[in-house]
């Protein structure tokens, strides 16, 4: 049985001190591990959840949301506002879509329901606000936060690892998602600044159907 050191002694010969200045030898000649930041930043790991952002689509530079709803059906927290238009053919239009940034929990149902890739939560981690509204993102903010993520990407395309997860029936995915590719990012001089309010789009209209 080890025996307990008195106190008294333990006093006298500053065995606390003498255990502090051992671990300061030890480590003293290791190189640090505190991270410069913000010259230093960290690169976030693969299936990092971030800044919501809308995919630019290439061939017509805007985004590829269909108005299918199932965004806005299996959030869990209802952050997503979706208002659509209807043609003569049956085919949903967008009219609105809102994100409320400060709702949502980022448990990334919303990218890995979409059906054609449209949204994503990107690896942006630097934004902020002075209001409440700055953070709820509509159709042009989406937008506008995709290209400021693409401006910051140093790859020359993006792939989000949930438009197709590891281990998932591929053939049971929606042909869009079975068939989609890299996105190839499109480098813009100026991105925007973090926190900033984009004046939202179709504001003031009536409301449509489809309303979520």
């Amino acid at each position: 049985m080890r025996r307990r050191v008195p106190d008294f002694v333990r006093k006298i010969l500053f065995v606390e001190i003498l255990k502090g200045l051992a671990l300061t030898f030890r480590t003293m000649l290791k190189p640090p591990v505190t991270r410069q930041y913000p010259r230093e930043r960290r690169d976030p790991k693969p299936g990092f959840r971030g800044q919501h952002a809308f995919v630019r689509n290439p061939e017509t530079n805007r985004e590829k949301c269909v108005a299918c709803q199932k965004c806005a059906t299996v959030c869990p927290s209802r952050c997503i506002s979706i208002r659509y238009e209807t043609d003569e053919h049956g085919v949903r239009h967008l009219t609105k879509y809102e994100i409320d940034a400060l709702r949502c929990i980022f448990c990334g149902y919303c990218e890995s329901v979409c059906p054609v890739c449209a949204i994503v939560l990107t690896e942006t981690y630097e934004y902020a606000s002075y209001s409440r509204e700055g953070f709820v993102y509509d159709r042009e903010r989406l937008l506008h936060n995709w290209d400021r993520f693409a401006a910051q990407l140093k790859r020359p395309a993006y792939f989000n690892m949930f438009w197709r997860p590891a281990g998932a029936d591929v053939k049971r995915l929606a042909v869009v998602r079975r068939l989609q590719q890299p996105v190839p990012v499109r480098q813009t001089p100026d991105a925007g600044i973090a926190g900033t309010r984009e004046p939202r789009a179709g504001q003031g209209q009536a409301p449509t159907q489809g309303d979520r």
